[in-house]
């Protein structure tokens, strides 16, 4: 699915009006937040990741169309928040802007909010032989897990996307650049605790290549009218 100029410029827009809503601009700030909601400027959080728990390799911050950005190496690099947005919510919508690289592992995990192996939200890649890349989204908790994933359902690597999971006790929905993938869902009871790893798994394996620069949690079901990206 190709990134429109018109879709562009929509993201450009929303993310001017989140940094003025949150009296910060996304070069000053890595973490903003307005009603709850959570912003991370990846450029800017990595500036500020310095110590040596909340970084691994070398992630390198880049500008891009979205802000301040970081690329990952697909190898090493991660980074680590001692916080998980997502504790005691039943509903939430999570929001990727990020750009998926060629030939990277066929497994790539970009985003875990939770436990390492216990209760958490998992967001991934899978990418072809072709540099085709799939949405892989997923969810633990208890006993219970879910994953959305369509292998039909392929992107050119190489371009920047707009990726929402919206969540609603239970209700899972996947979206890519605004358009509806995938449902399904899971028995759930709220996250208690938990850490984010951003590049890679939480203990260290398939590692992303690419480059990550906003992710934002809304402690809400958002329509797709009011993604990041609208329809």
């Amino acid at each position: 699915m190709r990134t429109s100029r018109t879709k562009i410029a929509a993201l450009c827009s929303f993310l001017a009006i989140v940094s003025f809503q949150s009296c910060s601009s996304s070069k000053g700030t890595a973490v903003s937040s307005n009603s709850n909601i959570v912003v991370w400027q990846l450029g800017v959080l990595n500036a500020s990741s310095v110590t040596a728990d909340s970084k691994s390799g070398k992630p390198l911050t880049m500008s891009s169309p979205f802000g301040e950005a970081v690329q990952f190496d697909g190898k090493a690099d991660g980074l680590f928040l001692d916080q998980n947005p997502l504790v005691n919510l039943r509903q939430f919508t999570v929001e990727v802007v990020f750009r998926p690289d060629p030939n990277g592992q066929p497994e790539q995990r970009f985003l875990q909010m939770g436990e390492v192996n216990g209760e958490r939200l998992m967001m991934e890649t899978r990418l072809t032989a072709e540099n085709q890349w799939y949405l892989d989204a997923y969810i633990k908790s208890g006993d219970s897990s879910k994953a959305l994933m369509d292998k039909s359902k392929v992107h050119p690597a190489g371009k920047w996307y707009h990726l929402a999971f919206v969540f609603d006790d239970g209700k899972m929905d996947t979206y890519v650049a605004g358009e509806h993938e995938l449902e399904g869902r899971v028995k759930f009871s709220p996250f208690k605790s938990g850490r984010t790893s951003i590049g890679v798994r939480m203990n260290k394996v398939y590692w992303f290549k690419g480059a990550i620069a906003r992710i934002r949690i809304t402690p809400k079901c958002l329509a797709p009218s009011e993604f990041t990206i609208s329809r």
